[in-house]
């Protein structure tokens, strides 16, 4: 059995000089062991859940959830390795029914002739549908296979529960910068990297290259790997300058997937530091989201929402520029229309917060939902035509223009049994000071009305 951090065969291989230089130079520095993986401390530390898993040999069925780069499929990898499965993987872009249970039955075999369990290791399991994450059920219950997935997206939402309550969940995160460099310097010092070119990498390329790299640490190798082609025509030896790595890194985009988890943390994040009164914070969420290629009249309506739901009333204006942010983006594209909601974001950051709009308007809808069809009390209904007068509609209605003050004091203009029900609290914060002030007025009526008609029929 291989010790925990020690190279395995294929790192012997290495050693001994049988690498396949044509490979890419990602895949040929996939470690094979914990000694060359980088990231992941959370997971891999002393004491850590996985290290200890991994530490004793066990084996049992899980999800890596994480982002590109971050060593999902290296860690089933070295798992296998670690308990001398059989490994097999699928990937669930080109893979269906027929190829699982196709690996399911070289798994029996291995079982009945080898004695070995067998890892099935499905890549982008998440783009497997329900029916076939199911095939996999009764094979990992039996423990036919080891069931590892791999998966970008939130598996709470990816999955099925089914497999959820089979697997454990390990979410792998990016990779710091830090941690990137340490993969680049690997890759640069060891034989079956670029140890045998002896190249120089000049500290403010390296700090760029990790930086463009954002946590992924195949993005990592691919961008180094480029660079050193580059240094074959270069003049004065074999050195990766800064200015390389600007060039291979023109154009390149933060992390970002449309629909994926990282749009929909980084558009919480954005409302979020909306709703904490942070405009920089805001602007910086706005800046990421664009910077990945998100639609900006996505964005523009998600403002439009946080208008009503945390600044509603206490300073109604900001509804106003949210729309005109949006309409502006509609007429004249970018960049004048990202600036219009970048305008709107920054002032709605600074404006009085309320959500007693939203919080009114979700007690409503659930009276409504509880409620049954209640009818219109017949004194608010219309009257058009003399029939619907003499059924009594809108008798003993009172026109509120003609009452004292423009207010009918003591007025319902609920159904019956819904009489005084209230939803709407304004905070003391903002025009809603005012509009808290106003209708306090008008229930301090409501009051004196009711106890001067007490008793009355």
């Amino acid at each position: 059995m291989n010790d925990l951090f020690s190279g395995t065969a294929a790192e012997e291989g290495r050693e001994n000089g049988e690498v396949d230089l044509r490979q890419p130079l990602a895949a040929r520095m996939r470690p094979q062991a914990l000694a060359t993986f980088f990231g992941q401390s959370h997971l891999l530390g002393p004491g850590k859940p996985l290290r200890q898993m991994i530490a004793a040999g066990q084996l049992h069925s899980m999800i890596f959830w994480g982002p590109p780069g971050s060593g999902k499929t290296t860690l089933a990898r070295i798992l296998s390795h670690r308990v001398s499965a059989h490994f097999i993987t699928l990937s669930a872009v080109l893979s269906g029914v027929k190829e699982i249970r196709a690996a399911v039955a070289q798994a029996k075999k291995i079982q009945q002739e080898e004695r070995r369990p067998t890892l099935l290791f499905v890549d982008e399991v998440h783009r497997f549908n329900r029916s076939q994450q199911d095939a996999f059920l009764p094979h990992v219950e039996e423990g036919t296979v080891k069931f590892v997935g791999a998966t970008t997206e939130n598996p709470s939402f990816a999955l099925n529960n089914a497999l959820l309550s089979r697997t454990r969940v390990y979410k792998l995160q990016t990779l710091t910068e830090e941690e990137v460099t340490a993969v680049v310097q690997h890759a640069l010092e060891a034989k079956e990297g670029l140890g045998g070119r002896q190249l120089r990498l000049a500290p403010a390329a390296l700090q760029q290259l990790a930086r463009l790299a954002d946590g992924d640490a195949r993005r990592a190798l691919n961008l180094l790997e480029i660079a050193s082609d580059l240094t074959s025509d270069a003049k004065g030896g074999e050195e990766i300058t800064l200015e390389m790595v600007q060039e291979i890194g023109a154009g390149s985009t933060r992390r970002f997937d449309a629909g994926g988890d990282l749009f929909y943390e980084q558009i919480s994040a954005l409302h979020k530091s909306v709703r904490g009164s942070s405009p920089d914070a805001a602007l910086y969420w706005f800046a990421r989201m664009i910077d990945g290629g998100c639609d900006p009249l996505y964005i523009a309506r998600r403002v439009v929402r946080m208008a009503s739901e945390d600044i509603g009333n206490a300073d109604p204006r900001g509804l106003t520029l949210a729309l005109n942010g949006w309409q502006v983006q509609e007429r004249l594209g970018s960049p004048e229309g990202e600036l219009a909601i970048a305008q709107a974001i920054t002032y709605l950051a600074c404006a009085a917060k309320s959500n007693a709009v939203y919080t009114a308007y979700k007690a409503a809808v659930e009276d409504v939902k509880r409620g049954s069809s209640d009818e219109v009390p017949p004194h608010l209904r219309n009257a058009p035509t003399q029939l619907l007068q003499e059924m009594g509609y809108g008798h003993h209605y009172r026109y509120a223009h003609d009452e004292p003050e423009g207010y009918a004091a003591g007025e319902n203009y609920f159904p019956k049994g819904l009489e005084g029900r209230r939803y709407y609290y304004p905070v003391q914060r903002g025009l809603e000071l005012k509009i808290g002030e106003k209708l306090e007025q008008l229930q301090q009526l409501d009051r004196r009305w009711h106890e001067m008609n007490r008793g009355r029929g």
